[in-house]
């Protein structure tokens, strides 16, 4: 007859070898748990992506809303009519922005086909002497080639508050220039954008903008 202890130890010994592996139950919580992780990074890589091309375009409006600034001011002149400084009527055309007089625009992406090769209606200020007219022709062309060169749906806008309406200048000396880039976004549920009126005039619009006011 076994002793006691030789019966729960053969008891022991049995309980030991009928476990032979990891259950279908088991794998079945595993690979949940696993999806539901490998689906979260995957949300964010989405949400970050967004979050990084919001980024890109933010900055790069940023640095070419310094350049029309900086634009304007070298091509400012003194009034004839009045006292302080005056650009040429061009700058404020916004036919003058955004590829709008060129047939470039219907074709590829505005950078591609409008900046990698200069139009052959823009004058050429580089090698020559422009006047007025087409150094702010020029100059609207190449900062339209600088606002789509990170994001080929930026635009650009430029509005004058204008101080008198009966002298010849568009924007008369002291008048506020305005300057607007915009770009459309669109909301999700991990990410909303709070609009900005002066770049979402329309109820139905959504866009992201950087708003620069400038005096010459």
């Amino acid at each position: 007859m076994a002793t006691f202890k030789e019966t729960m130890k053969h008891v022991k010994d049995n309980r030991i070898t009928t476990q032979h592996g990891v259950g279908l139950i088991e794998i079945l919580i595993t690979l949940f748990i696993l999806a539901v992780g490998l689906l979260g990074v995957a949300a964010l890589q989405f949400t970050g992506s967004f979050a990084n091309k919001d980024a890109i375009s933010r900055t790069q409006a940023e640095l070419v809303a310094s350049q029309v600034a900086e634009r304007f001011r070298a091509a400012a002149r003194p009034a004839t009519v009045g006292d302080g400084m005056v650009a040429n009527n061009t700058y404020f055309n916004n036919d003058s922005y955004n590829f709008s007089l060129l047939s470039c625009a219907d074709s590829g992406q505005p950078y591609e086909s409008c900046c990698l090769t200069r139009p052959a209606s823009i004058p050429n200020c580089e090698d020559n002497t422009c006047s007025e007219v087409q150094m702010a022709q020029y100059d609207g062309w190449a900062l339209s080639c600088s606002a789509v060169q990170t994001n080929p749906q930026t635009r650009i806008a430029v509005t004058c508050t204008d101080t008198n309406g009966v002298d010849i200048y568009s924007c008369s000396p002291g008048s506020r220039v305005r300057v607007i880039l915009s770009w459309p976004v669109a909301s999700s549920n991990t990410r909303k954008y709070t609009k900005n009126a002066d770049c979402n005039p329309s109820e139905s619009d959504s866009n992201a903008c950087v708003v620069k006011d400038i005096t010459l």
